[in-house]
């Protein structure tokens, strides 16, 4: 869709200001933890899920998804004004996670028309809520060994075994799964279904990461029920839709590494001002400790390049079909990048960055060395860092492989 000159973008910048008047609570203006409550498994409040289910069917929580999905249709011109003025009264949408990240954008793509109207309207609304079961115990990186088997019964497949690493799979209401489907086969032998997670038979484990929260889980599937009108894409064809989502996934998670942090539960001060508040300054008002100071500059520098590269991406990705493999060289370098920061964030803090707990210091200070530690699952998820290089190399450079 192309981008509406300036006139129109100021009458549409009027529509939005009319319509949050009518439609945002102004009792949540600024209380993002209210309104982001059911993205982040929690209860929300009557006004929170007022907002919610308006935005929802506006189609503005999924601003350039088009109309006919449930979404608004929009350019990103216009979805660039909607963001600008929801952060001028304090909104913040409260529609997300893999459903809109990951698996609508494939099912938009791949997706029968029957899965379409199925699945969409709950994604759209922020009702239905997806997990991801990819990686198994013994297929991590060679996930195409997954031996996850989905057994032909007539009218549906009988699912048995296991995933891990399934993110947020204790509050989910679906799960996208690669599934073995023919045994005598590695790719071409995957199928993706689409899995009721309240269906008997599927149990889900928490796994309680190094910073004390609970992400991911082991997912456990016996003698799972799914029915035949559930499988995504061709049978034994599921490779081919998963290597799509996962260019989404990579793009969606080095988008949110450029300058923010996977994870972080609270607002926190620049490396700067952190820096300067912990380590002193010198006679000049810079910070006395030079190394530190030429690191941070490094990075902060790095950093700027990494999100004015992204911006360079996200244009190319409207100009062709989406996200390209040149998303896992992004992902790479978000993931460093945010790395980077956390380390030298819990530096710039000092003595303040090491608590873990108790009184004597902050919530930003608290949620540092917490941060950090969630940082370094950065390089795992979304395709390891070794994986997302060789991609690279093979995809994108063109470099011949070294085991033929």
């Amino acid at each position: 869709m192309a981008d509406f000159g300036a006139t129109e973008l100021d009458a549409f910048r009027g529509e939005v200001r009319d319509w949050l008047a009518a439609n945002f609570p102004k009792s949540l203006a600024h209380d993002y933890d209210a309104q982001i409550a059911r993205l982040q498994a929690r209860p929300e409040t009557a006004e929170a899920k007022a907002w919610r289910e308006a935005l929802g069917r506006k189609g503005w929580g999924v601003p350039t998804w088009p109309k006919e999905a449930g979404g608004g249709g929009l350019s990103r011109a216009q979805a660039a004004v909607l963001a600008e003025e929801m952060a001028k009264v304090g909104a913040r949408n409260p529609i997300g996670g893999m459903g809109v990240a990951f698996f609508g954008p494939t099912l938009l793509e791949y997706g029968s028309e029957a899965l379409k109207r199925e699945h969409l309207p709950g994604i759209v609304m922020g009702e239905v809520w997806w997990c991801q079961g990819y990686s198994e115990p013994g297929s991590g990186s060679d996930l195409a060994s997954l031996q996850t088997f989905a057994e032909d019964r007539g009218d549906h497949f009988l699912v048995t075994g296991s995933k891990i690493w399934t993110s947020g799979a204790q509050n989910a209401d679906r799960c996208y799964c690669l599934v073995r489907t023919d045994k005598s086969k590695k790719h071409e032998g995957i199928s993706f279904l689409l899995i009721d997670m309240k269906a008997p038979g599927v149990e889900v484990r928490p796994i309680k990461l190094m910073n004390g929260a609970s992400p991911f889980c082991e997912t456990f599937f016996t003698d799972v029920k799914v029915p035949k009108d559930q499988l995504f894409g061709p049978l034994n064809g599921g490779w081919t839709v998963a290597k799509r989502l996962m260019q989404f996934e990579r793009d969606s998670i080095a988008g949110s590494l450029g300058g923010g942090n996977i994870g972080q539960a609270v607002a926190m001060p620049t490396i700067p001002e952190a820096a300067k508040a912990n380590q002193g300054v010198d006679e000049d008002g810079r910070l006395s400790d030079g190394d530190l100071r030429r690191r941070i500059t490094d990075h902060l520098m790095e950093n700027q390049a990494f999100r004015l590269t992204m911006k360079r991406a996200a244009a190319d990705a409207r100009a062709s079909n989406g996200p390209s493999n040149a998303a896992a060289i992004m992902k790479y370098a978000g993931a460093k990048l945010a790395q980077e920061r956390n380390e030298l964030m819990v530096e710039a803090l000092g003595q303040q960055g090491l608590g873990w707990e108790g009184e004597g210091f902050s919530a930003a200070e608290l949620s540092a060395m917490r941060t950090m530690l969630r940082s370094k699952a950065n390089s795992i998820e979304g395709g390891t860092s070794e994986i997302n290089l060789n991609i690279v190399a093979k995809r994108v450079l063109g470099l011949p492989d070294p085991k033929k």
